[in-house]
């Protein structure tokens, strides 16, 4: 039973949605505040090249070792997270081009790659790596086992982020504030709240969740490095949250089913089974995804059917009131 497609399915779109997960997350809260982060796809590779440059250099014992990685991973992202949001919201730079600018400097013939080669990280397998944490008994119970117990500590993490990500913004106070911050800007500075500060805050938060994407695929999914690891995952993040209507709880159903997809071709394969072009398509899938967003993005009409925040993409400025 625990073999069947439709099990091992499920559980795989749990794992291999968890990094798609993370970084909607943290693109959730930055376009909340008002800031298109299209720089996801570079903030993952570069935090999944140092989380795995991480767990190759701390010399201790598995869990401090990872704990490690998945900070370092935190930083860099939050680290790139501030060069995007100091352009845009400081210096009103195009939150596009700005975005498009990172991920080209970040991404898979970039710093990224640079690193990795500099660093001499390809081709080793990872010293530490990210397991299940219940015992094989528990994995091995009929269909709930694999699907609930057979993830490693991220995916639990991550249900508990989706609860509280959905109780910060529908429940606090500075939630509130960061709704009516994307929502309409010079009515929040109106009533005393900081933009400026809410803005930088989760564009930062965001930049860190999508460090932690990174590392999730090279010390989980695949535990190596390989250039452009996260084969455009940045992208269906950034589509996922459009998609999802800004809500937590429905990136987590979305990211889960392109998991899902993503493992579909390999199960497909294994079981000798063919649906025609289901590489391909799945292959294809981050360029789609990117096209559709910055249409989406472009396109004030599809933005506002959609319940996009008012003033996401949108530079403000107290004197411009």
């Amino acid at each position: 039973m625990n073999n069947s497609l439709v099990v091992v399915l499920v559980a795989s779109g749990i794992a291999y949605g968890t990094p798609l997960l993370y970084a909607a997350l943290g693109e959730l809260l930055a376009e909340r505040s008002g800031v298109l982060n299209l720089g996801v796809e570079g903030m993952m590779l570069v935090g999944a090249v140092m989380g795995f440059w991480t767990v190759q250099r701390v010399h201790a014992n598995t869990g401090v070792a990872l704990a490690a990685a998945i900070v370092v991973a935190a930083i860099i992202g939050a680290a790139l997270a501030s060069i995007h949001a100091f352009l845009v919201i400081t210096l009103r730079a195009s939150q596009i081009v700005s975005g498009l600018a990172l991920t080209i400097f970040a991404g898979a013939v970039g710093l990224s790659s640079y690193l990795g080669s500099d660093l001499n990280l390809a081709g080793a397998p990872a010293a530490h790596q990210l397991t299940a944490v219940f015992p094989k008994s528990m994995q091995d119970w009929p269909v709930v086992g694999p699907i609930v117990f057979g993830q490693n500590v991220l995916v639990y993490a991550s249900w508990a982020c989706v609860v509280l990500i959905w109780l910060y913004l529908s429940r606090t106070r500075p939630g509130l504030n960061l709704r009516a911050v994307g929502e309409s800007p010079a009515a929040a500075d109106t009533m005393g709240i900081n933009v400026t500060a809410y803005r930088y805050a989760h564009t930062l938060v965001g930049g860190a969740f999508a460090g932690v994407a990174g590392a999730v695929v090279t010390l989980a999914i695949t535990p190596q490095w390989v250039d452009g690891i996260t084969g455009g995952a940045g992208w269906i993040a950034i589509a996922l949250v459009i998609f999802a209507f800004w809500r937590p709880e429905l990136c987590l159903v979305g990211a889960y089913f392109f998991g899902a997809l993503q493992a579909l071709a390999p199960q497909l394969q294994a079981r000798n089974i063919s649906l025609g072009p289901t590489v391909l398509w799945t292959n294809a899938l981050p360029y789609v995804m990117t096209i559709v967003v910055l249409v989406i993005v472009s396109s004030g009409t599809a933005r506002s059917r959609l319940g996009a925040p008012a003033a996401l993409g949108v530079a403000y400025v107290r004197e411009e009131r």
